[in-house]
C-alpha cells in the first residue's frame, strides 16, 4: 500500500497537505495557552481589557487553524482521489493487456473488485494518513510535552491512561484484523453471484431457477453482512472504551489538580490547559489506534492490487534482435507447423502436432466434436495464448516473433459468442475500423446479411444496448461478423459465428463472403458445427480429442475419414446435412 501511494502521491502536493497540518495543530496546541492566561491574568484579575484581547487572539488562532485544516483536508482528499484514478487506469491498462490464461487466474468477478472496492479502501487509508497518521503522533508528543512543562505532577495520571488504551487497541486489532481482510474475499464472491445472476437472468428464468438463484445470493450476502457486522460491532467498542478512559483521567486529573490548587501549587487556569492538553493526548492516541485498524485492510487491498499491477502476461512479445517487423506487403498465408498446446494445471494437451498450410484466397474450416481443440486452435493465431511448442507462422512469419499490436493489426476475428458495445451500429462498427464510411459500413452489412434490420431499426444509429440485448442472437452474430469484414485483415476468423444463423441466410452470407475484395486476399478460417457450412471450404480440418485427426475437400473426408463420415451421417438423420 505505500508503494502504491509512493509512486502515485504528487509530493509538491502532499508537503502542502503536511504544511497546513503542522499550522492546524500549532493553532490547537497554542489555544489551552490563550486560555490558561484568559483565566488567571484576565478573569481572575477582572482584567477587561487583557479578556478582550486574548479573546480576539484566539478568534484569530481559531480561524487560522480552521483555514488550515480546510486546506490540509482538500489536498489530502484531491491527492486521495487522484491515487485512486491512477491506480484505476493502470489496472484497468494491465487487465486489457492480460492473456486469457491471466483472466482465468483472477477471474472477472475479483478484477472489478479489485478495480473498485479496493482501490476505494486504498483511497480512504490515503486520506486518513494525511490526515489522523500525521496529526496524531505530532500533536500526541507536542502536547504530552506542554502538559508535563504545565504541572509535572499530573502527568502521572497517563501512566495508567495510556497503558489502557494500548491494551484496548491491540486487542480489538487482534480480533478485528482478520476480518477485515476476509471481507475483500467475500465481496469478490457477492460480485461474482450477482453477475453471474444478471449475465444469466433468461436462463435463470427459464429454469424456473429465480428461488435458487436468490437464496444463493442471500447466502454470499448473509456471509458478508455477518463478517462486516462482526468487525464493525468489535471496532465500535473503541469509542466507548476511550470514553471511559478519557473520563477516567478528567477525573483523576480534576481530583489532583484540586489539591495542587487548593494548596497553592497550581493556578486554575493551569489545570484547564492540563485538561485541553490530556484530551488532545487521548484524542491522538484514539485517531493513531482508528488508524491501526483502517491500515490492515487497506494493506490487504494494496497487496491485491500489486498481484494484478506486477503480473505479467503469460504472451509476451519477442525483445531485441528476436523481435521482427511483420511485413504486410507478403501475400496472406497461415500455417501451423507441429504445434503443441496445455492448459495451465492440465495432464493432457489440449492440441497435440498441428499441422496445415492455407494461401491467400483459401478458406480453410474446422470441423469435430465439443471439446476437440477448435477454439483453442483459432485462439493461438492472435496468440490470445501462446503454443507451448512449435510454430505459427501468418503470412510466412513466425507470430511469436511479431508484436502482439502488429499482429492483431493482420487479423479480424468474430469470437464464439458475440460481443457488442453499448453505442450504436456505427460505433460498433468503428471498432473494426476506426475512419470506415458509412458506405463502407452498408457494404460490410450488406455482406452479413445485416442491413435490412438495420434499416427497421433506424439506420447506423440505431441504439444498441449493452451486449445488444436488443438484437436477437442471430442478428449479434451477423453484427459482428460485419464488424470483422469491414476490417482490411491479412486472416479472417470466424470462430463459430454462423451458428445462429439459419440454412439460408448461413449460406447467403458465406457466398457474399467469398465474393468479397478483402476477403479473397486473404485467409478465412471457420470453425463450425454444421457440415453444410464447411463443406465448399478449400480446407477441412476434422479434429478430435486436440489432433487433427484428417485434413482435404469434403469430398475426399467423405470418402476416407471415418470421424468426418459419422458427422456427416449424424447431420443427415437430424436433417442439417441434407444438402452434404
Amino acid at each position: 500500500m505505500f508503494k502504491i501511494a509512493r509512486k502515485n502521491f504528487a509530493l509538491w502536493a502532499v508537503a502542502l497537505a503536511v504544511l497546513f497540518l503542522l499550522i492546524q495543530v500549532s493553532a490547537d496546541l497554542y489555544l489551552p495557552t490563550i486560555t490558561s492566561d484568559l483565566i488567571d491574568k484576565g478573569i481572575a484579575q477582572n482584567d477587561h481589557a487583557y479578556i478582550w484581547r486574548q479573546g480576539g487572539k484566539m478568534l484569530v488562532v481559531s480561524l487560522l487553524g480552521l483555514l488550515a485544516a480546510a486546506a490540509n483536508v482538500y489536498f489530502a482528499s484531491t491527492q486521495a482521489m487522484k491515487v485512486g484514478q491512477k491506480l484505476r487506469t493502470q489496472i484497468y491498462s494491465k487487465i486489457i493487456n492480460f492473456s486469457s490464461r491471466e483472466f482465468t487466474d483472477f477471474g472477472d468477478s475479483s478484477l472489478i473488485t479489485r478495480t473498485t472496492n479496493d482501490v476505494i479502501q486504498i483511497q480512504n487509508v490515503l486520506v486518513t494518513m494525511l490526515r489522523m497518521m500525521l496529526q496524531a503522533p505530532i500533536m500526541l508528543i507536542a502536547a504530552g510535552v506542554l502538559a508535563y512543562n504545565r504541572e509535572a505532577k499530573l502527568t502521572s495520571v497517563f501512566l495508567i491512561s495510556l497503558p489502557l488504551l494500548a491494551i484496548s487497541v491491540i486487542a480489538i486489532m487482534y480480533f478485528v484484523v482478520p476480518l477485515f481482510k476476509s471481507i475483500q474475499k467475500k465481496t469478490d464472491r457477492i460480485n461474482l453471484v450477482f453477475r453471474e445472476g444478471l449475465t444469466g437472468v433468461r436462463v435463470i428464468r427459464s429454469f424456473n431457477q429465480d428461488q435458487f438463484e436468490q437464496n444463493r445470493f442471500d447466502e454470499a450476502n448473509k456471509d458478508y453482512t455477518m463478517t462486516s457486522t462482526k468487525a464493525q460491532t468489535i471496532v465500535s467498542f473503541m469509542f466507548p472504551i476511550m470514553t471511559l478512559i478519557l473520563s477516567g483521567t478528567n477525573i483523576g486529573i480534576i481530583w489532583l489538580g484540586g489539591h495542587l490548587i487548593g494548596d497553592m501549587s497550581m493556578q486554575v487556569g493551569n489545570l484547564v490547559a492540563f485538561m485541553t492538553y490530556a484530551t488532545q493526548i487521548l484524542m491522538s492516541f484514539m485517531m493513531l489506534s482508528m488508524v491501526f485498524v483502517m491500515i490492515p485492510r487497506a494493506q490487504a487491498s494494496g497487496q491485491r492490487i500489486n498481484e494484478v499491477l506486477n503480473r505479467e502476461s503469460s504472451v509476451k512479445d519477442a525483445t531485441g534482435d528476436d523481435l521482427k517487423v511483420f511485413d504486410q506487403t507478403k501475400p496472406a498465408s497461415l500455417e501451423f507447423d507441429h504445434v503443441d498446446f496445455s492448459y495451465r494445471g492440465a495432464e493432457n494437451k489440449a492440441l497435440e502436432n498441428i499441422n496445415f498450410k492455407a494461401t491467400a484466397g483459401q478458406t480453410v474450416a474446422i470441423i469435430g466434436g465439443t471439446g476437440s481443440g477448435k477454439s483453442t486452435l483459432v485462439n493461438l493465431i492472435p496468440r490470445l495464448f501462446s503454443a507451448d511448442h512449435g510454430e505459427i507462422k501468418v503470412n510466412g512469419q513466425n507470430n511469436a516473433l511479431i508484436s502482439q499490436n502488429e499482429l492483431h493489426q493482420a487479423i479480424s476475428i468474430t469470437q464464439q459468442k458475440a460481443v457488442l458495445f453499448k453505442g450504436t451500429i456505427r460505433s460498433n462498427m468503428q471498432y473494426g475500423k476506426a475512419d470506415a464510411t458509412d458506405d463502407e459500413i452498408w457494404q460490410a452489412l450488406e455482406i452479413a446479411r445485416s442491413r435490412d434490420f438495420v434499416e427497421e431499426n433506424g439506420g447506423l444509429d440505431a441504439t444498441v444496448e449493452q451486449n445488444g440485448d436488443n438484437f436477437s442472437g442471430g442478428q449479434r452474430q451477423r453484427l459482428a461478423i460485419a464488424r470483422t469484414i469491414i476490417k482490411s485483415a491479412s486472416i479472417y476468423i470466424f470462430d463459430d459465428s454462423f451458428s445462429a444463423l439459419d440454412f439460408k441466410t448461413d449460406a447467403e452470407l458465406r457466398l457474399a463472403l467469398k465474393d468479397d475484395k478483402n476477403v479473397q486476399k486473404a485467409v478465412s478460417v471457420i470453425v463450425a458445427q454444421r457440415i453444410s457450412t464447411v463443406a465448399d471450404a478449400d480446407l477441412i480440418l476434422v479434429m478430435d480429442d486436440g489432433k487433427v485427426v484428417g485434413q482435404g475437400t469434403h469430398a475426399d473426408l467423405k470418402a476416407t475419414n471415418e470421424t468426418y463420415r459419422q458427422i456427416v451421417e449424424s447431420q443427415i438423420r437430424e436433417g442439417d446435412g441434407q444438402n452434404a
